[in-house]
């Protein structure tokens, strides 16, 4: 089967394959966020039922362990979302110690998280101590930034991107709105962190290639002892970035939803996992869409910051996969000025009927097991009639 590689330069080959890690070793890709851990995460349970074959398990019945992963950094998740708690992790300990001498692969964004060497001590022990081999994967920071602002506004964040920009790059201590953030793109603190608890020898820093669509895949296959293309995309327009305007319609709405105090449960269901995955799954961004663009001095400065970060972590003496070089690129400038952004009346129809479809959702109960349709395959006729009823009932209580 042919390599779907895509690069520029040279395709690469098998001489070019790391080795795999040793068989039974836990490879645990902390991220962090925004460099290709949705992809991985979707490929690898993907191939779930293939894995076991050439020894290897993806623990877990979902595509990203994110509450095993929250409780175990001990950190509240997406707002209005119910806690994680320890049960989660412990699951995932189980799960994990029961692939036995088979190779196990886990992998969230959100182990970047992890900002103290006891927990991260606590991770790698229970995870199998020195089976654990850490993997961290890298993409230019300049490249990071509107991609995590616009997942922030996903959160609640009402702060424009210039503000934003200002307030991660130019307002000490670099902390606000978001400690999150350097928490995780800090990279040379996050491999330092993870470093105390297993040694540089057991730490891989894979730079990422956006020229090279396979590239990660192959990686990934190789250092679990994969065949080449076994791991294959898998699409998930739920993750998606969202446009410009997608972004400014979202803000918005935010400093409407906190300046009138509605709960932050409210937001969970109707926005977040009502309006806006609604969107996201209905409407596909075109080349007349507006995308976030990044001023040319926080660019620079971004591009500084990871030129220090990967200086510091070649230092450290992990192994890195792919050229450093990419890390600390200025992206080229869009060129003409970007234009106002615009949502699309359909867009904003999609919005609202997510959020309404949300509101109308019930459970259906079953005296025996059955599958329960989602709202989003629920008629507009029936999701009109729900709302209707409860409507009705809403007043008569008055």
């Amino acid at each position: 089967m042919a390599t779907d590689c895509t690069r520029d330069d040279a395709r690469a080959n098998d001489s070019d394959r790391p080795a795999p890690l040793p068989p039974g070793t836990r490879l645990l890709h902390i991220g962090p966020h925004k460099t290709g851990t949705t992809s991985i995460q979707g490929a690898l349970f993907a191939a779930q039922d293939q894995l076991p074959a050439h020894g290897v398990e993806f623990p877990g019945q979902t595509r990203h362990p994110m509450e095993a992963a929250l409780a175990a950094v001990a950190r509240p998740g997406m707002m209005g979302d119910a806690v994680p708690t320890e049960r989660h992790w412990t699951k995932l300990v189980r799960q994990v110690r029961d692939t036995g001498d088979r190779t196990a692969a886990v992998s969230s964004e959100f182990f970047a998280d992890a900002d103290d060497d006891e927990t991260i001590a606590r991770i790698v022990e229970q995870l199998g101590g020195d089976r654990v081999h850490v993997l961290v994967t890298l993409r230019p920071l300049a490249k990071i930034m509107p991609s995590q602002w616009q997942q922030y506004v996903q959160n609640g964040l009402r702060m424009g991107y210039e503000d934003w920009l200002e307030h991660m790059l130019r307002k000490a201590p670099y902390e606000q709105p978001n400690p999150s953030f350097w928490r995780r793109h800090r990279h040379d603190r996050l491999v330092a962190r993870w470093a105390r608890a297993v040694g540089t020898e057991r730490i891989t820093v894979v730079v990422v290639d956006d020229r090279d669509r396979g590239g990660l895949m192959r990686t990934f296959e190789a250092l679990l002892g994969l065949p080449a293309n076994l791991l294959q995309p898998v699409p998930d327009t739920a993750n998606r970035s969202l446009t410009l305007a997608e972004t400014e319609m979202l803000r918005n709405l935010n400093m409407e939803f906190r300046g009138n105090g509605l709960p932050d449960e409210l937001y969970s269901k109707l926005v977040r996992n009502g309006a806006v995955m609604h969107m996201k799954n209905s409407c596909s961004p075109t080349s007349h869409d507006v995308k976030i663009s990044t001023p040319r001095w926080a660019a620079e400065a971004a591009a500084g910051i990871a030129a220090e970060m990967i200086d510091a972590i070649t230092h450290t003496g992990v192994r890195v996969l792919g050229d450093p070089a990419l890390l600390s690129a200025v992206p080229k400038p869009a060129g003409e000025s970007p234009q106002e952004p615009r949502i699309a009346p359909e867009v904003a129809a999609q919005a609202l009927y997510g959020a309404l479809a949300a509101a109308a959702e019930v459970p259906v109960r079953h005296s025996t097991p059955a599958r329960s349709r989602t709202v989003h395959q629920t008629s507009s006729v029936e999701l009109v009639k729900v709302l209707g009823h409860r409507c009705l009932r809403k007043l008569r209580r008055h």
